[in-house]
């Protein structure tokens, strides 16, 4: 399953599509301009109207965010949503939180000089409870310069890290899963927004825009099947 979210003046409009057939499976339309929040909640849904028990959700990386990839995780759908690049440090040239190693059986980080970034304490923001790491070795570090302008570097683990770091193996396992997913998704976005022209929806309040965005899932599912399974084949289920 494929998902993406797509702005239709002031409405936010959410598609899963089938990677296999390229149907779109479930849909919702949101007042929510932020798909962060949408990947479980999509994921359950077009695994319910697929009738599956396991599901693989491929988003972009507008839908990165951990406590989501965590709720999939729990729900037993395998994500691949890549990380976006937001990191300060990387940004100014300097090394990112990806080139400092993390040893699961010591708990604790390896920098680019080599120096072990030890478990401090604990923390709670936002509701994430997250581990902080630094070295003491920091001030006499001839890489500094590369790595932070503060007093030492710290590097900050939320508990459960490790499902994204396996997220992050399953996407490097599998360079074409982006490229797949745009081939899979937007193909509906264009064609509905073709459809559409200019004016996108006709309607107003989110009750009359649902129904109108069902419409045309509805048009463009017939129109996918005819395709895949030819207007015989289709016009005979049809009658039986």
């Amino acid at each position: 399953m494929k998902t993406r979210g797509t702005g239709f003046v002031g409405y936010n409009v959410q598609v899963a599509v089938d990677a296999k057939h390229h149907l779109i499976v479930a849909h919702e339309v949101t007042n929510n301009g932020i798909d962060r929040d949408q990947l479980t909640s999509m994921a359950k849904l077009a695994r319910t109207e697929m009738g599956v028990d396991k599901l693989t959700a491929v988003a972009d990386k507008g839908y990165y965010k951990s406590e989501e990839i965590l709720a999939c995780h729990e729900a037993g759908i395998t994500a691949f949503v890549p990380k976006p690049k937001t990191s300060g440090a990387t940004f100014d040239g300097r090394f990112g939180k990806e080139d400092f190693i993390y040893d699961a059986e010591k708990n604790e980080y390896r920098c680019p000089a080599g120096e072990r970034l030890i478990w401090r304490d604990r923390t709670t923001e936002r509701g994430l409870k997250l581990d902080r790491y630094w070295s003491s070795q920091c001030q006499q570090c001839s890489l500094k310069d590369k790595c932070t302008p503060s007093t030492e570097r710290r590097v900050t683990r939320w508990e459960h890290e490790g499902l994204l770091e396996a997220m992050q193996v399953r996407l490097d396992l599998a360079p074409d899963m982006m490229r797949i997913r745009r081939q899979t998704v937007e193909h509906p976005f264009g064609t509905i927004k073709a459809w559409m022209g200019a004016t996108h929806f006709l309607t107003r309040t989110i009750e009359r825009v649902s129904t109108e965005m069902s419409l045309h899932v509805l048009a463009y599912n017939m129109k996918r099947v005819i395709k895949v399974l030819g207007s015989d084949t289709v016009m005979k289920a049809m009658r039986a």
